[in-house]
């Protein structure tokens, strides 16, 4: 079952701020910009982290140098009748876009043409979900956040991004890849972005 489906409340978001921070932060720093493509690939796509960690350079590019538009994930959660690859396509933005061919420039300058996309400094073997997680902690340290979200909050910030953009549930379910329309309503609530701004206004 679906964490909105299961909590049955607004799924907690990331603020435009922090989005803001959490992007620059990890885009200036030397050696950070694959953690910052990872960041962009979740907050523009809405990938899970099981998702991003089996992508293959195979999987974005066809000749090594010019992303797809549109990613075909292979790796993707199950069950609730979406388990066809089919429905599995992802569009990506274009600012996504750009990095992931920056990306894939440094990628051909260490003669990295095939295999995992995103892989361990220390032992150059597939990034794993644990390191994922925790490499997002580390940013949200250096990105000065008030307390701490887990990586799956960054897919829940896409997706009420999306609605919040589109007003257009159906698309939005299409985007986060739902099985159930009744999953992408809980999207339909303000945002935490939106509650933050509107309580800044108050008199008080």
């Amino acid at each position: 079952m679906a964490f909105a489906t299961r909590n049955r409340r607004p799924p907690r978001t990331l603020t435009d701020d922090e989005i803001a921070r959490l992007l620059k932060v990890s885009g200036e720093h030397r050696a950070g910009f694959r953690d910052h493509l990872i960041f962009s690939l979740a907050l523009g796509c809405a990938l899970r982290e099981s998702e991003i960690v089996a992508l293959d350079v195979e999987d974005v590019t066809s000749d090594g140098r010019r992303p797809r538009r549109t990613l075909q994930l292979r790796v993707f959660k199950h069950g609730g009748g979406h388990s066809d690859a089919s429905a599995q396509r992802v569009p990506l933005p274009d600012a996504t876009f750009y990095k992931l061919e920056k990306y894939l420039r440094v990628l051909r300058s260490e003669g990295r043409t095939s295999g995992p996309l995103f892989t361990s400094r220390k032992h150059g073997a597939r990034l794993s979900v644990r390191a994922v997680r925790g490499l997002f902690a580390t940013w949200q340290t250096r990105a000065r956040f008030d307390h701490h979200y887990p990586f799956h909050t960054l897919r829940h910030t896409a997706i009420s991004n999306f609605q919040r953009e589109g007003r257009d549930l159906r698309a939005t379910q299409i985007f986060a890849r739902h099985a159930s329309p009744s999953t992408t309503t809980l999207y339909e609530h303000a945002s935490s972005e939106e509650v933050l701004r509107i309580a800044r206004r108050l008199a008080s």
